[in-house]
């Protein structure tokens, strides 16, 4: 790893894409495949190789010797044309050994390309490099949040990437009938679903040598696949027309790894039922001894009491004994609430930015069931937020599938945007969708608990999402997103306020 520029698997890092010349000007902050001059053309007119400069040579040679023997007949002429004949000769045999070396090197190649056991394609992505570097030129660093507010823009260069030849290894796993199923625009196979090709842009434009990425694709069948993208990329822009890209299928080791969260999840249930029982059991045992304590006593106060002639200082002595059985009653439930209660949360600086990614992580395949693409738009330079992690993340999670089943009955692509950004001492995210919307009227009541406008909907989203966002002091509201849809807003406070 220590030899790569540049690695990731789902997001970029956060590194900043200009070098140590920052200041030198625009063109020095390029990447270096940018910065390189286009081959330039040669004013003497077009130049030959040594094997047809000879072969040129010897022509020459043979013609002026024809010539001098026939005008001279001295032995000059046939030096000459020995000489000629012999230069066209070694021509020739250069020629066809120049040949056979280059056969051999396609052959090799292809013998590589075709019997490798990985899945390996050829891809043209001249034409997405072009927009990046237009892109870069016209200053425009932030390539993540350029296209984030431009989805279509995306999707219009994802149609120009064409996929030029896979091998045979790929035909054989996927059971293709032949390689036409492939070839095309990469428009065909990746969904709109897809949320990892701003990364390939991303990495064009910060001058990457090595992207990886895990995606999912639509197969020859028409099923989607999940696969490991890895592709060392060009240092010229002449490089972008055959970029070899290798696809490893994870779908097996994905569903694998979901099985094995859900039985996880099915262990820690049962691991807490059978505390609960556990617990449930000692609570019982600690309680029934001052409850029967309580009950005892209380009698023998209503006995003393009762008597003919009653014994106040018994009946006291016994009440007393009631009270300490019934504080140590209250006791054991303050220290079993104590026990199975969360403790609370000491806030901590964290970036905003990055608990969105791990929260669209979480969340990627409900939403991509739901046919929706996150589009992360932060502000450059946003602070670090003072909150607690869990609560925000469960905030993020709970926005994105809001957004994603507002959207669930909208024809056509379903973006979420979400933008970060400072406003005085405090950090704002704003998660935006493009579904019906939430009426004005609606607007004030819809984090109250039990509030809820999806069938069978519990309404305890939002108000989680409330209780956690009050419990960081900040605070949540909804509005209308400017393309349509609803815009739901939270701000907490900065670490530096």
């Amino acid at each position: 790893m220590a030899g790569m520029n540049q690695v990731f698997s789902r997001w970029p890092s956060l590194a900043p894409t200009s070098r140590k010349d920052a200041d030198a000007g625009v063109e020095r902050r390029l990447p270096a495949w940018m910065r390189q001059a286009p081959p330039s053309k040669r004013s003497g007119g077009p130049t030959l190789s040594p094997a047809a400069a000879l072969a040129v040579l010897g022509s020459v040679a043979t013609t002026l010797g024809g010539y001098a023997a026939a005008a001279l007949s001295l032995p000059w002429g046939m030096a000459f044309g020995a000489l000629g004949v012999a230069a066209a000769a070694c021509s020739v045999m250069w020629i066809l050994r120049l040949r056979n070396t280059c056969d051999l090197s396609e052959a090799r190649e292809t013998a590589i390309f075709e019997r490798a056991g990985i899945s390996m394609w050829r891809e043209d992505w001249t034409a997405a490099a072009k927009a990046v570097m237009a892109l870069r030129l016209a200053g425009v660093e932030d390539l993540e949040s350029h296209f984030a507010s431009r989805p279509d823009a995306l999707r219009a260069i994802r149609a120009s990437v064409m996929i030029k030849d896979v091998n045979s290894f790929t035909l054989e796993e996927t059971g293709a009938p032949s390689k036409a199923a492939y070839l095309g625009s990469l428009d065909r196979l990746l969904p709109d679903t897809d949320q990892t090709f701003v990364q390939w842009l991303v990495a064009f434009g910060r001058g990457d040598r090595f992207f990886r990425s895990e995606a999912h694709v639509t197969g020859a069948d028409g099923q989607q696949v999940d696969v490991l993208f890895t592709a060392m990329l060009p240092t010229d822009l002449t490089g972008f027309g055959d970029i070899l890209v290798t696809s490893l299928d994870i779908t097996a080791f994905k569903r694998a790894q979901a099985q094995l969260v859900t039985a996880e999840t099915q262990l820690a249930r049962r691991s807490r039922v059978a505390t609960v029982g556990a617990l449930s059991a000692s609570i019982a045992h600690e309680v029934n001894s001052p409850l029967t304590a309580i009950v005892a006593n209380a009698q023998a106060a209503l006995r003393w009491l009762r008597r003919p002639e009653p014994d106040h200082a018994e009946a006291m002595l016994a009440l007393e004994d009631v009270v300490r059985a019934a504080t140590r009653a209250r006791d054991v439930v303050a220290r079993t609430r104590s026990f199975i209660g969360n403790a609370p949360h000491a806030p901590e600086p964290l970036d905003l930015v990055e608990a969105a990614r791990d929260a669209n992580l979480l969340v990627e395949r409900d939403m991509r069931e739901l046919g929706a693409t996150i589009h992360l738009a932060p502000e450059e330079g946003v602070p670090r937020a003072l909150a607690d992690l869990v609560q925000i993340q469960q905030v993020f999670v709970n926005l994105f599938l809001n957004a994603a089943q507002a959207m669930a009955d909208v024809p056509g692509p379903r973006d979420v945007s979400v933008a970060i950004q400072r406003r005085g001492t405090m950090v704002v995210a704003a998660v935006s969708d493009t579904g019906p919307g939430i009426a004005p009227d609606r607007r004030g009541t819809i984090f109250d608990p039990f509030h809820s406008t999806k069938p069978g909907g519990m309404g305890m989203g939002l108000a989680i999402c409330r209780n956690c966002i009050d419990a960081n002091g900040g605070d949540i509201w909804v509005e209308a997103a400017p393309g349509g849809g609803a815009a739901f807003h939270f701000a907490v406070p900065t670490s530096d306020g």
